[in-house]
């Protein structure tokens, strides 16, 4: 079989069970199994495809036609221009997160040494992140599953980032039960799914680890936490992601601590970020 053949054949696969996206994700997979970049199929459409890697496609493909999301079928995703590793057990990274970064990386820029803390920190895309672009600040990533903090490890350990520190912890035990300094900046995407609405989301997503959707009946324990245990120790800002139409009450969740807070829309006109500001101006 040819390498064309053999992407067509992927296509089909895809196409029969309706991922939407199959024709990029044929290619995204034959990439991945292949370790090749797009200029392959380009050039070596008409050459024989390895039998080894025909076969791993091929096991590829029907993990994906099997609704297995396709970042975990190639075990990696984009993130603010780079590759994380992910996998069964970590929440995929997602466009909208970017907002986090994007603020981080202004509210920084003129900071000396900021300490930043990434909470609920999953693959640790958001605080390593952080601390690529700003090597004087010194970036803390907190996760309780040992599932993700692997992967988190696996990809502090791709970045080589020595201004990071990865601490596998509970933010429910509260930031006294940690040894690490008061922060300049708190971040964070936890939880925010209501635990009723878990077993209604789509298949794709039911495949990411509950841990990482489950924010409690109202999806908004993590939220609480964070108010009660965290902001009264930052000395400067946090931003957190958060569900559809939950702003206006983790805004006032956050102002007990916070003299200031303001939602952020993403790309789709949804309001998507709480930031919320400690210090006294």
């Amino acid at each position: 079989m040819t390498v064309s053949q053999l992407l067509e054949k992927g296509k089909s696969l895809l196409k029969k069970y309706e991922i939407n996206n199959y024709a990029n994700e044929a290619h995204w997979i034959f990439e991945a199994a292949f370790e090749c970049g797009r200029e392959y199929l380009v050039f070596n459409s008409d050459e024989t495809a390895d039998s080894e890697k025909e076969v791993k496609y091929i096991e590829m493909i029907t993990l994906r036609a099997r609704g297995t999301p396709v970042q975990y079928v190639i075990g990696s995703w984009d993130f603010y221009g780079e590759s994380f590793y992910v996998g069964e057990g970590v929440l995929i990274p997602r466009p909208e997160t970017e907002i986090l970064v994007d603020f981080a990386l202004d509210y920084l820029k003129d900071k000396k040494s900021p300490i930043v803390l990434d909470l609920c920190s999953g693959s640790g895309c958001i605080g390593l992140t952080v601390a690529r672009n700003l090597s004087g600040s010194k970036v803390y990533l907190l996760e309780k599953s040992e599932e993700a903090f692997r992967y988190l490890q696996k990809n502090l350990k791709n970045f080589g980032c020595g201004n990071v520190n990865a601490i596998k912890g509970d933010i429910f035990d509260g930031f006294e039960s940690f040894n690490i300094p008061k922060p300049d900046l708190i971040l964070s995407n936890p939880p925010y799914i209501e635990s009723a609405e878990i077993p209604t989301l789509q298949a794709e997503v039911l495949h990411e680890p509950s841990m990482a959707l489950d924010g409690g009946n109202d999806g908004l324990d993590f939220y609480r936490v964070i108010g009660e245990k965290w902001l009264p120790f930052c000395k400067g800002a946090v931003a957190v992601e958060c569900g559809e139409g939950q702003t206006d009450i983790i805004e006032d969740i956050f102002s007990s601590v916070c003299c200031r807070t303001c939602s952020v829309t993403d790309f789709n006109g949804i309001k998507r970020v709480v930031i919320g500001h400690t210090e006294r101006k």
